[in-house]
């Protein structure tokens, strides 16, 4: 092992060692949420295939059952075929690492399309009905328990999932405020919650088997336009 070699192994040991989260502690839904610091990359450039490995090695180990807080940066370099210090050229720490598979799992947000407020929010509410990653019917639901008591789970969670998609139906809410489609006096975050937490609610919990995703969208949006629209 060089001296090179050496020094990143004792960085490593260093970076991997997140502080202890009590289970017992809730976590507050409330909370300001600090994303994510971005990673500043610098030396040799990277391999594209190499950091896909990693990420599809996290996805596989959190559709397996794996929770949050028992990955780790051994077994995530294990499973990828990659030694731990490729893993800390990409990323700082877990949490980076974690958030940065979930995008994947996720994908690019959907943008909204159509000439008024109703066919705009079903181009949203239609993607979140229907995802894109089999494995994501899997691990979401696992997360939703974590969420509540991991400190770590519920950032990454509310960085790289809800806010950045959150935002895009907020700004269609406004942009529809604006235009005289909806209630000046409109409560947004309300108004979304609903919009979109029934057809989260069925598409990763199975809450209602009578429902069917492909109609649910529409169904929901017609309902709650018929109330906040403006007269």
């Amino acid at each position: 092992m060089t001296v090179r070699e050496a020094g990143a192994t004792g960085a490593e040991a260093q970076t991997s060692a997140p502080g202890p989260v009590d289970p017992a502690s809730p976590v507050d839904p409330v909370a300001p949420v600090t994303p994510v610091a971005p990673v500043i990359r610098t030396g040799r450039p990277r391999d594209s295939r190499a950091d896909e490995a990693i990420l599809e090695a996290v996805l596989d180990l959190l559709s397996e059952g794996v929770t949050v807080d028992a990955i780790s940066i051994e077994a995530v370099a294990a499973r990828a075929g990659v030694g731990k210090a490729t893993i800390y050229r990409r990323w700082s720490n877990k949490q980076a690492m974690l958030a940065d598979a979930v995008r994947e799992l996720k994908g690019t947000g959907p943008q909204p399309h159509g000439s008024n407020v109703r066919e705009r929010m079903l181009s949203l509410l239609r993607v979140t009905a229907k995802g894109h990653d089999a494995r994501a019917a899997k691990i979401f639901p696992c997360l939703i328990p974590e969420v509540q008591r991991s400190d770590i789970a519920y950032r990454i969670w509310q960085e790289a999932v809800v806010e950045p998609r959150r935002e895009v139906g907020r700004q269609v809410l406004r942009q529809a405020v604006a235009d005289g489609e909806l209630r000046e006096d409109l409560d947004i975050e309300v108004a979304l919650s609903v919009l979109t937490g029934s057809i989260l609610l069925n598409r990763m919990l199975r809450w209602n088997p009578n429902l069917d995703d492909d109609t649910l969208p529409e169904r929901v949006v017609d309902m709650v336009l018929e109330g906040i629209t403006a007269r």
